[in-house]
């Protein structure tokens, strides 16, 4: 049993840890309530005039509306393919299972340089691609899978396949079982794996660079204006609605993922949805 000290030496070290990540992230944030165009600490006004300024600034709206785009395609096909890819390995046993899940997880441990430079030499130089909107989504969706697929793996190998069994043993149709035994399972695993995707696609930025062409999004006009000395208040605003635009999905996913899977709730509303859609028992 933890000791009175122990517990307040861990609450200090978390506090430590915690501050170390977060004090970085709230000074650039207050910075864009700045009313100087020079950084400085301690700020010693402070304005709204950026954010005005910021939202009349046509490239950064293009740039925010870019990154919006290419996350919610990005996140899509990662929930697709991610899904269907789960599904497969933890549900069927083939020669070479264990590979394909080592395959699929491998883009996300590779660093970012090398993602995005053989993307960029297959898309535009093997593919003969231009670059679009569906290149940097093609790029994202490289490692978005990962993390839709690493969710849904984990809740599938925490339920029972038993469950579809009964469902078609009782003469449920492919439909009746997804509607009633797969989504009940599969949802908050999907939504959480869904909005941890967005939030890396949005923020992404090396493998970005090599699949965009001349396209900025966010980060790129980011890094873009800061190279070149340019508009520092006006990127201080965009980090500002950079890191609140990831920690909403990231936050979201994190309560999303607090359900374990079939609960005694769950279960019950599973009942009710085969009683009520009058599945006849064999």
């Amino acid at each position: 049993m933890t000791t009175r000290s122990t517990r307040i030496s861990l609450a200090v070290w978390s506090a430590l840890v915690i501050a170390f990540l977060w004090i970085p992230l709230v000074i650039i944030a207050l910075y864009a309530f700045n009313s100087s165009n020079i950084q400085g600490w301690p700020i010693t006004s402070w304005t709204l005039h950026w954010f005005r300024v910021t939202w009349h600034d046509s490239d950064a709206r293009d740039a925010l509306w870019l990154s919006i785009r290419a996350a919610l395609l990005a996140s899509g096909a990662a929930i697709v393919l991610g899904t269907m890819a789960a599904a497969a390995v933890v549900r069927f046993r083939f020669f070479g299972r264990e590979t394909v899940s080592f395959l699929l997880v491998l883009p996300l441990a590779l660093p970012g340089i090398i993602t995005g430079m053989a993307l960029n030499s297959f898309m535009f130089s093997f593919a003969k691609l231009s670059p679009s909107l569906w290149t940097i989504v093609i790029g994202h969706a490289t490692f978005c899978v990962v993390v839709v697929y690493n969710n849904v793996v984990a809740r599938l190998r925490r339920s029972s396949a038993s469950l579809i069994e009964a469902s078609q043993d009782l003469g449920a149709d492919g439909w009746q079982t997804f509607r009633f035994v797969v989504w009940p399972v599969l949802s908050t695993a999907l939504v959480a794996g869904g909005l941890l995707a967005f939030a890396l696609s949005f923020d992404e930025v090396i493998v970005t660079t090599f699949t965009a062409g001349l396209q900025e999004t966010l980060p790129i006009f980011i890094l873009d204006n800061i190279r070149q000395g340019q508009q520092l208040p006006v990127i201080n605003v965009v980090a500002f609605f950079v890191i609140v635009i990831t920690v909403i999905p990231v936050a979201l996913a994190q309560r999303v993922m607090r359900d374990t899977g079939v609960t005694r709730r769950g279960a019950a509303q599973v009942t009710e949805g085969v009683e009520a859609a009058e599945i006849p028992a064999v």
